[in-house]
């Protein structure tokens, strides 16, 4: 376990910071993915993602969780510039991971088949791990309409992937 969180806070923690912009939160929330992980290490399957994806889903989820059981309003570009950039390590980030598979190739020709806008906010949400309303404000959309957009971009993905 410490070689694990040797290897991978650093970038757990720069998401959970990125989605919470309080560094309190974000530790606290760090701890509670570690834990998540503890138990539920025979959860973890392979074949659908690498470690670090995995556990990159489970901070995200879990400061999102946070985020939305707290009730509180963030405020926006709060959590200094300089604190993520600590926290941040030298592995590639998700996207350059899956840069590297041939799954990765099939991926990026089917996001490329999308709506350039529905695809751009795919990449943002999943690869920039933006919240649907952090979305809806960088694009300027309603918050209805961000969502539409992605469940279609989402499902035109799905029909491309399996075909």
């Amino acid at each position: 376990m410490r070689q694990l969180y040797r290897a991978t806070a650093g970038k757990l923690n720069a998401i959970c910071l990125r989605v919470l912009r309080d560094e309190g939160e974000a530790e606290e929330v760090l701890q509670e993915v570690y834990l998540t992980v503890w138990k539920k290490a025979q959860a973890y399957d392979p074949d659908k993602a690498s470690p670090i994806t995995w556990l990159a889903a489970i901070a995200r989820n879990r400061a999102i969780d946070r985020l939305r059981t707290s009730g509180a309003k963030v405020a926006r570009g709060s959590a200094p510039l300089e604190s993520v950039m600590e926290a941040a390590d030298p592995t590639p980030d998700a996207e350059a991971v899956l840069g590297q598979s041939q799954d990765s190739q099939r991926l990026r020709g089917c996001l490329e088949t999308l709506n350039p806008d529905h695809a751009a906010l795919i990449r943002r949400a999943f690869f920039g791990g933006l919240s649907y309303s952090d979305l809806a404000e960088v694009v300027g959309r309603p918050l209805g309409t961000v969502k539409t957009w992605i469940r279609k971009g989402l499902m035109n993905l799905k029909v491309c992937l399996e075909s």
